[in-house]
């Protein structure tokens, strides 16, 4: 019998692909089949210097290139992923299994930073006062900060990047991606299409790996900024280590979204946004709605319009085009969050829709959508951060009731408010402490000309991830105060005082 040789993935370095010699790899899974379907080599520690030393190496000629021709190459690198938008699709589908469109909507998204980036001559205008004293003009520049690095997640192997890589490389950085290691695949056909757009080569390099490489970033001395998104105790421990070691460090943390509906609400809109909120993407995302808030007596109403939805909802790998919500990341995953609906009924909530009778045969990651009611804080289906298709619903008597609920809660990623009522939904975003707010949108996912970041422990650090945060973090400020002589005397006189 012929032996297939399994897919290596590498990292890529100075413009192309960099095989490791470390020995060590890690194994990538279709979800939708179980497959083995690749193994993608770790850098080793010496190898990762190597790695941040071209990159520091890239960096002088990077930040001489003029704004016109950084924002040429994000034009381009636009266009590229706007013409590859259905093979990247394709890689992230086969990598971490959500359906075309799913994967589709994750490029849309990532795409609207790189059009942000395409804007960095405007971005990285400074301020000039002219006259401040006499002869004096005093004006402000922003400046990269030389080698930069991002740490992203599984669950958006495209957008995620993106969201970092654009505006760091436009402001002048060399960037270093550390990828999941879970779907690498995503991460180097970018780095394709921006060697392709014409980014030199070293600018932008890509480190497979696993904690070996994760610590290794945090501590080299010559990477002078980190960004993560990924669960709260890894964003802490990142942030606390970065910083340690001199860093600048932005860290987003896990969420429990809670969507808050009054009893004015369109109840039917507000079931089909909290369906929408919940399933899509497998509820693998830090903005997923995972927990219902039915104030007064419309629980019922409400749910009863959930389930006639759910039955609506096809599972199935990306390969069928009619599916709708696909397997999750891994089996480890899958087991973890089947057994949230295993225990709910012993805390004394009740399972109502049961996703674990999906009816998919195979060797797939699947788990239905599952819905769980009387769930209160205390109980682990309420209180952790469960990221799969759980859509939890709990019951208060009052809009109070329901915000200190939310405000009491250990995160502060993403909230809403379905209401008719103008004011009451004014009073909400005044009230409420979480750093994203929706009224009647369930999934209050900043555009690209804002920024994204939560508040407590979703966040840690001081400045909100993309958009005007984003370039205030991938650059550092400085203030020139100038003075001329007197060009007809080219006599230079400072101003000190004279004892005569």
């Amino acid at each position: 019998m012929t032996m297939v040789e399994t897919k290596r993935i590498s990292s890529w370095v100075n413009g192309a692909a960099h095989p490791s010699t470390s020995g060590r790899s890690g194994k990538v899974f279709n979800p939708a089949t179980g497959e083995h379907a690749a193994d993608v080599d770790f850098l080793s520690v010496p190898e990762i210097d190597a790695v941040v030393a071209a990159s520091k190496a890239a960096f002088p000629a990077w930040r001489a290139t003029g704004l016109s021709r950084r924002a040429e190459i994000m034009f381009r690198f636009r266009e590229l992923i706007e013409a590859n938008r259905m093979e990247l699709a394709r890689l992230i589908s086969s990598e971490h299994g959500k359906v075309p469109s799913d994967a589709a909507g994750e490029i849309a998204r990532g795409l609207e930073n790189v059009e942000f980036a395409c804007g960095i001559p405007h971005l990285l205008k400074g301020g000039y006062s002219e006259q401040a004293s006499r002869g004096i003009d005093v004006y402000s520049i922003r400046q990269p900060l030389g080698v930069v690095a991002g740490i992203t997640p599984f669950n958006f192997p495209a957008m995620v990047p993106l969201w970092m890589m654009a505006n760091a490389i436009a402001c002048g950085n060399t960037f270093i991606l550390k990828p999941s290691e879970k779907d690498p695949s995503a991460a180097l056909f970018l780095a394709q299409l921006l060697k392709e757009a014409g980014l030199p080569d070293g600018v932008l390099n890509i480190v497979q790996g696993d904690a070996v490489a994760v610590n290794r970033i945090l501590e080299h001395p010559d990477i002078a900024a980190v960004s993560f998104v990924g669960s709260t105790p890894i964003a802490k421990y990142i942030y606390e280590t970065g910083t340690k070691h001199g860093k600048r460090v932005q860290a987003l943390g896990g969420a429990k979204n809670h969507m808050m509906v009054l009893p004015d609400a369109d109840l039917d809109m507000a079931a089909d946004a909290a369906v929408n909120a919940a399933y899509g993407s497998a509820g693998e995302r830090c903005m997923a709605i995972s927990m219902v808030i039915a104030v007064g007596d419309i629980a019922d109403a409400f749910i009863e319009k959930v389930k006639e939805r759910l039955p609506k909802i096809k599972v199935g790998p990306g390969t069928d085009p009619t599916a709708e919500m696909g397997p999750l990341i891994t089996k480890e995953h899958r087991d973890r969050v089947a057994s949230y609906l295993e225990n709910a009924p012993t805390e004394g909530a009740s399972l109502l829709v049961d996703g674990r009778n999906h009816g998919i045969e195979g060797n797939g990651y699947f788990l239905g959508v599952s819905l769980i009611d009387h769930c209160k804080p205390g109980m682990k289906c309420y209180d952790d951060e469960i990221f799969g298709p759980v859509l939890g619903v709990t019951r208060v008597s009052s809009y109070q009731e329901g915000l200190a609920l939310i405000n009491d809660n250990l995160y502060g990623n993403g909230t809403a408010i379905f209401t008719r009522d103008g004011g009451a939904a004014r009073q909400f975003q005044y009230e409420v402490n979480v750093g994203m707010v929706g009224i009647n949108v369930p999934i209050p996912v900043p555009v690209s000309y804002y920024s994204f970041g939560g508040w407590k422990a979703s966040l840690f650090g001081d400045t909100h991830m993309y958009g005007p945060e984003g370039i205030q973090f991938y650059t550092r400020g400085k203030v020139v105060t100038s003075r001329y002589p007197d060009p007809s005397t080219s006599k230079i006189d400072l101003g000190f005082p004279q004892n005569r």
